[in-house]
């Protein structure tokens, strides 16, 4: 085979994946809208998305018209944001520091996002500069906190322009467990209100979306997403080797910081939404790269799409499991990613010893 022919192979594998990927998203989200405490008949779904089109082929009444678009689209909607981009961030921080171990919580960025947005939650009031920025004002805080977190972690890890994956995994571990004891004071000073609201928070929550947290989200998260998509080069380049990576032209430190900076926002961001929703950013790319390579031309765009597909999946059994209540959605996420998270580290342990 020729080279042009193994790369319009390699291509066409791709937008098949990508487009399988897209369906299965598709098929879930109506899933998503039709199912729950309160049943809507799939029809029904269809029918009241159209009428805000001006198109109506079927009846439904104003209880179905409510629920469906001022609670289950708006959450849906979080969920695929929410999932996607923590996806997509997993797979450019794996791709970036070069191991499957890395991802957003793993090495502070969520807990870093977690404790600012807790403070701003309890202490905020007091501040009156934060009054002027509205409801962008909490994921601020928590992108300033994700930040600050991954800036300390890479500063330790970091020697010589060249990064030391063990000590990233390890100063991560120290700022997580700093971050959480942080958290802790912090509600100690906090009412009875918001230790138990904060207690749902922590393990994810998706039962407060609505459509202003969707607008935000959209304006946050999509940018840096599309930006990481057009990284999909420097990646791979720097999957050979940061010296190699150099050599073909790649800035280095400068993809480095933009890239940190990118998964800052959108973890940030994700963290103020719905809480602390762990192992979808560790799962996601690695499932990926095991059925498909490490492309990052395809692991970037399919790390959105199939962690939009697990969270939403998650946030249905999360809101069926054990109707009429709720569970938390991290709960879910972390049965399926902890069991996965274990098998990682023992073929990584095989591979390496």
């Amino acid at each position: 085979m020729t080279v042009n022919t193994i790369s319009q192979t390699k291509t066409e594998l791709q937008a098949k994946v990508l487009l399988g990927l897209g369906v299965g998203l598709l098929v879930l989200a109506f899933l998503s809208l039709s199912v729950g405490a309160f049943s809507i008949p799939l029809g029904n779904v269809l029918s009241i998305i159209s009428s805000q089109l001006g198109v109506n082929f079927a009846d439904f009444t104003a209880q179905q018209s409510n629920v469906l678009l001022q609670i289950r689209l708006p959450r849906l909607l979080l969920a695929i944001l929410v999932g996607g981009g923590l996806g997509i961030t997993g797979a450019s921080l794996q791709g970036l520091f070069r191991n499957p171990l890395v991802e957003p919580g793993l090495i502070g960025v969520s807990t870093g996002g977690a404790l600012f947005a807790v403070i701003f939650i309890v202490f905020g009031a007091s501040i009156p500069a934060w009054h002027y920025l509205g409801p962008f004002a909490l994921p601020l805080a928590a992108f300033i906190g994700g930040l600050l977190n991954t800036y300390i972690v890479y500063r330790i890890a970091s020697q010589f322009g060249k990064t030391d994956i063990s000590l990233l995994i390890l100063s991560g571990v120290a700022l997580n467990a700093l971050s959480g004891a942080l958290i802790g004071l912090v509600l100690f000073y906090a009412d009875d209100a918001a230790i138990r609201n904060f207690t749902f928070w922590s393990l994810g929550d998706l039962g407060g979306a609505n459509w202003t947290k969707v607008g935000i989200g959209f304006l946050l998260i999509v940018g840096p997403v599309v930006f990481l998509l057009s990284q999909f080069r420097n990646l791979n380049a720097l999957a050979i080797g940061e010296n190699e990576a150099f050599h073909m032209g790649v800035d280095v430190q400068k993809t480095k910081i933009i890239l940190l900076v990118a998964s800052a926002v959108i973890v940030g961001t994700a963290v103020s939404m719905s809480g602390t929703i762990g192992f979808v950013g560790l799962v996601v790319p690695h499932l990926l790269r095991l059925t498909f390579g490490a492309d990052h031309r395809l692991i970037l765009p399919g790390s959105f799409l199939l962690g939009a597909i697990l969270l939403t999946g998650a946030d249905i059994l999360a809101r069926t499991i054990v109707m009429p209540a709720e569970m938390p959605i991290g709960i879910i996420t972390a049965i399926m990613g902890a069991p996965f998270f274990v098998w990682l580290i023992l073929r990584f342990k095989k591979i390496r010893y």
